[in-house]
């Protein structure tokens, strides 16, 4: 039985080693492309990611994040933002925020989505999120699309949040910021339950979708949000997406 006892504790204790050894090797994973840029003599490095592309309602947003000092204790937190419950990735959040990063948010609205089309609104506001930095980046790491008609120098990485710390960053701002929208925004219309579903898809925002109409944030030229099925419920005129 003791025998038994000790080999669980021995077996408990070398996942916990192993665990370790492997997130060690993730966050100098996540660390290394920028040293190299850092190296390679570019030293405004901006992540880029959005949140929002494939929802019904409301806004595309996205973030850029400059990381002024990489080794920061607060990569260890990094991961993509969809893999952190939503405590710790305000936690997450703030910690970002309150280190040495340069932080800038871009948005589109859905009418402009409608307008312009979901591709090019992701565009614009990542666009947007580079403007409204500090400092205008030197090079721009951005997950997975590259954004066209821009001079700086850029890589489109796939899964880019498990491969650059300003991906990674930029994740968790955009997501964290978008939720605050959504939530802001069900406050004004609490019939599509937008502190839920965050304007995505689920049953429940169909549902409610087919029972009430439609709201002045939905998209209404997406699938799933047909203006000429679905009757648009009349609210009082959206000045901004924060009235």
């Amino acid at each position: 039985m003791e025998k038994a006892v000790f080999l669980r504790k021995i077996y408990s204790l070398r996942k916990k080693i192993y665990f370790l050894y492997q997130e060690r090797l993730r966050i100098e994973r996540l660390k290394r492309l920028e040293k190299e840029l850092s190296l390679s003599g570019y030293h405004y490095i901006a992540g880029i990611d959005e949140v929002g592309r494939g929802a019904l309602a409301g806004p595309v947003v996205a973030a850029a994040v400059v990381i002024k000092e990489v080794d920061s204790f607060f990569v260890a937190y990094l991961k993509d933002s969809k893999k952190i419950n939503k405590i710790r990735r305000e936690y997450v959040s703030q910690l970002i925020s309150d280190k040495l990063c340069d932080i800038g948010i871009g948005l589109v609205d859905a009418d402009t989505i409608d307008r312009i089309n979901i591709a090019q609104s992701t565009f614009l506001a990542m666009k947007r999120a580079l403007r409204s930095l500090e400092q205008y980046p030197d090079y721009i790491l951005v997950d997975a699309f590259k954004i066209p008609y821009i001079l700086t120098p850029q890589d489109n990485l796939i899964r880019g949040e498990d491969k650059s710390i300003s991906i990674a960053a930029a994740s968790v701002i955009a997501k964290v910021y978008r939720d605050g929208i959504m939530r802001k925004f069900h406050e004004k219309y609490p019939l599509y339950q937008f502190n839920k579903n965050m304007g995505y898809g689920t049953k429940n925002h169909l549902e409610a979708i087919k029972k009430n109409g439609i709201s002045p944030i939905h998209r209404k030229t997406f699938k799933g949000v047909i203006i000429d099925k679905y009757k648009e419920i009349k609210y009082p005129k959206q000045k901004s997406l924060y009235e």
